[in-house]
């Protein structure tokens, strides 16, 4: 009997199929339903982006730790530590395998992007010690025209008369808000355009490198790359100009442990980017980011007390929408208003009285926010005005009594 059995199961695994415990069919179905839902990567994404803007400012503007060079670099080390851990240790870097990287193309590539990047981000962070953080999401809107500049300089894409025509809208909205802001400081804004430039001119090259499908990398792999070079490039600016500068208390003001954290948010970030686009698509991506920068320009209101007159959210609405126009286009634009057009008049089914006090209460926003606009512009026109028209007031009522 003994022998019986162990033959039986001797000879189960070769010959005999044993029913499956689980349907095979169904094991795949199981796996994706408990995972996370694309919403919690979207929010994720714009968390930690508002994060690291908002930890950046707080660092150089409200600790008073201003040394942007030596903040980058930390950044730039971190990011560089860890690529190198996840690459020895864990599956997420796997891609940089298929890349065919050797040191002529890292020193004719990799290298000038790098460069571009780490000018980009150190004019980024000055920007900080001098403009609000609402302000500068305003002008980063201006990024998509100064990347379609530089493609069109270098000679990625041809130009098209039509596509400039798209994107002035967002130049007309970025230049209405910058009228309209109140604490403008040229050296900010300066530092910021030239941000901008370096980021176009990077992200063109990047673009270029990425025309061979041999190149393909995503963030993170491209992170691996580019780090380690950014972080010398910076270090050795660092070391020129600021370190001289810098003392023991400058960073215990801070705490290490913010600094530390800032690190990790800012590493983070872009791990967040490589799972908010394999589990979404870059139409999301785009929404998020016009999503993030109007919560960031919000929250900079919230917690630095950032004024925002309303000629600069006119401004940057019409610059928004401009964006939006650019990133869709038409077809997808018109698509998206018919299917809220239905749903509003189907809400206004069920709601009229409910509508017709949003709509009302929409229109008076909007017009407040067009007249303080305009307001901001004639500060002391509004105030003479206004002053005259409270002494007549006050002298006819004066009159009647």
């Amino acid at each position: 009997m003994e022998k019986e059995r162990k033959s039986i199961e001797a000879e189960r695994p070769g010959s005999v199929p044993v029913l499956p415990t689980v349907n095979p069919a169904t094991e795949k179905p199981a796996a994706q339903k408990s995972s996370l839902h694309p919403a919690f990567y979207i929010a994720t994404w714009i968390s930690l982006s508002s994060g690291v803007i908002i930890f950046n400012k707080w660092i150089l503007h409200t600790a008073k730790f201003e040394f942007p060079i030596i903040l980058t670099t930390w950044h730039l080390g971190f990011a560089t530590l860890m690529t190198q851990l996840m690459a020895r240790f864990t599956t997420m870097l796997d891609g940089r395998k298929k890349v065919p990287m050797t040191g002529r193309v890292y020193l004719r590539a990799i290298v000038p992007i790098g460069l571009m990047f780490s000018l980009s981000l150190i004019c980024g962070n000055l920007t900080y010690l001098y403009l609000s953080v609402s302000f500068i999401q305003m002008l980063k809107a201006t990024t998509p025209v100064a990347v379609l500049l530089a493609t069109w300089t270098m000679g990625v894409a041809p130009p098209n008369m039509k596509t400039l025509g798209n994107v002035s809208f967002i130049v007309l909205g970025v230049i209405i808000a910058s009228v309209g802001e109140i604490k403008f400081q040229l050296t900010g804004f300066l530092f910021q355009i030239a941000g901008i430039v370096f980021e176009a001119i990077r992200l063109t090259m990047v673009q270029r490198l990425l025309s061979s499908e041999e190149y393909r990398m995503d963030p993170l792999v491209s992170l691996y790359y580019f780090a380690p070079a950014c972080a010398v490039m910076n270090g050795v600016t660092a070391l020129l100009l600021e370190v001289p500068k810098v003392a023991l208390s400058d960073f215990e003001r801070v705490g290490y442990f913010n600094l530390l954290a800032n690190a990790m948010v800012a590493f983070a970030l872009n791990v967040s980017v490589v799972f908010l686009i394999g589990k979404t698509s870059s139409l999301v991506l785009t929404l998020s980011g016009v999503l993030k920068d109007v919560l960031l320009v919000v929250a900079s209101m919230v917690i630095f007390r950032d004024p925002v007159s309303g000629l600069q959210f006119f401004g940057y609405s019409i610059a928004l929408g401009g964006l939006l126009y650019y990133k869709l286009g038409s077809d997808k634009l018109k698509e998206y208003f018919s299917e809220g057009n239905r749903q509003w008049a189907d809400y206004g089914n069920r709601s009229p009285i409910v509508r017709k006090l949003l709509t009302i209460g929409i229109v008076i926003v909007t017009i407040i926010m067009l007249l303080g606009g305009i307001g901001s512009m004639f500060p002391g026109y509004v105030k003479e005005n206004a002053t005259q028209l409270s002494s007549k007031i006050g002298s006819k009522w004066g009159s009647d009594n």
